[in-house]
């Protein structure tokens, strides 16, 4: 009785082997991409919120920087020194206006910028550029509650019905 071989259906154990390695190379490939994307949301995240910081800073100082006057212009500049900024407990802003001689309503403002992260104090210092104006909550709180009309030179240039638009720059002549 011979005995015949049958070829034996299977993976070896070298086949199993190599076929784990890829996948473990694979899955350690994936799981760094989610780090990754972690990472790279963490920061967005980080920079969308300094970002909008940076503008309630703004907005605060654009109310409060020019005291208004005893007319109701607005005022010399006034320094301030470690006010908490709305919205944001832990970030507190310095800001000193430096007039620019050339003009005289346009002001350089330094602005210090104080947060703790993680229990440790950081600060960040900006410039920017203002102009010495009424805020414009201001505005509209004189527009709106009291009645009051813009001066003439402040007043937009919106033509009534049935009067031509002039053209900017160009008074006396009229668009058609």
């Amino acid at each position: 009785m011979t005995r015949t071989r049958h070829p034996r259906s299977g993976f070896t154990l070298i086949e199993v082997l190599l076929a784990l390695a890829i996948l473990l190379f694979g899955m350690t490939a994936v799981l760094g991409l989610f780090t990754f994307g972690a990472a790279l949301s963490r920061s967005s995240h980080l920079r969308t919120v300094g970002s909008s910081a940076t503008e309630a800073v703004l907005a605060d100082l654009e109310e409060t920087l020019f005291p208004l006057g005893p007319e109701g212009e607005a005022g010399e500049p006034r320094p301030i020194q470690d006010r908490a900024v709305p919205g944001y407990p832990d970030l507190v802003y310095s800001a000193r206006a430096t007039p620019n001689p050339d003009r005289p309503l346009e002001y350089k403002v330094e602005l210090r910028l104080r947060w703790s992260s993680a229990g440790v104090e950081r600060e960040k210092v900006f410039t920017t550029l203002l102009l010495r104006e009424i805020p414009f909550g201001e505005r509209l709180r004189r527009r709106f509650v009291e009645g009051l009309q813009p001066k003439p030179e402040e007043a937009p240039r919106i033509p009534t019905p049935g009067q031509p638009a002039a053209l900017p720059g160009k008074p006396g002549k009229q668009g058609r």
